[in-house]
């Protein structure tokens, strides 16, 4: 998850960025207490997994960019990468219904694994996994727009947790007081458990579609 935003402008003018990605920076540190925990108490994963804190996202995912060029574990070794950027909302679309969602973003590209994984890792949380922004002809094309995409352009299944787009994006009013915690935690747990999934599993998941092939298919 990046943790940089908009800062502040010449003229004082700050950005909070609470949700983005305040939220998925707080993310990234609650979900590595407890897989240290899970470890401490000698249950930790069979895969490493690496946490990153990502600079430059707003800037055109230089950090992303930068960690691919120079990575601490080789590319060739890296079988998935999770993004969490913007959990803490209730977006527009889901206002007026049900708030128990989160979008996931990128379970028809790279790999059929995928999708399996995510629904599985949901198992007892049950939340409602919103594919729409996975539509091939969908516009704001979320997938290319955050950091896990300079990972999937390597050939490393990407997924992105995603709690959606709503009118204090990139504005002064992207304050701690609107995320909403409890939904927040519960998409928490559900990414810790798809990074606990694939952290154990015996297989990788399998690279079995590429990104061109992904963007014509509705899969």
């Amino acid at each position: 998850g990046h943790y940089d935003h908009d800062g502040i402008l010449p003229d004082g003018t700050f950005f909070p960025g609470a949700d983005d990605n305040g939220s998925g920076t707080v993310a990234v540190i609650e979900i590595a207490r407890a897989f240290a925990a899970a470890k401490k108490d000698g249950k930790g994963p069979r895969r490493s997994i690496l946490f990153i804190g990502l600079a430059a996202e707003e800037k055109g995912l230089l950090g992303s960019k930068f960690y691919v060029e120079n990575p601490i574990i080789s590319l060739d070794k890296t079988v998935a990468c999770l993004n969490i950027d913007m959990i803490g909302r209730i977006d527009d679309k889901h206002l007026n219904g049900d708030h128990n969602y989160v979008h996931v973003i990128g379970v028809n590209k790279l790999s059929t694994d995928l999708r399996p994984i995510v629904e599985l890792a949901n198992r007892g949380i049950d939340m409602k996994l919103d594919y729409d922004y996975d539509h091939p002809e969908e516009p704001m094309r979320l997938y290319y727009r955050s950091d896990h995409y300079n990972f999937a352009k390597n050939g490393i299944p990407s997924l992105f947790f995603f709690s959606g787009l709503h009118p204090h994006y990139h504005t002064v009013e992207d304050t701690v007081d609107k995320i909403d915690f409890n939904m927040m935690v519960k998409r928490e747990r559900l990414i810790f458990n798809t990074a606990w999934e694939m952290g154990n599993r015996d297989n990788k998941p399998v690279v079995d579609l590429s990104l061109e092939e992904a963007k014509g298919t509705g899969r």
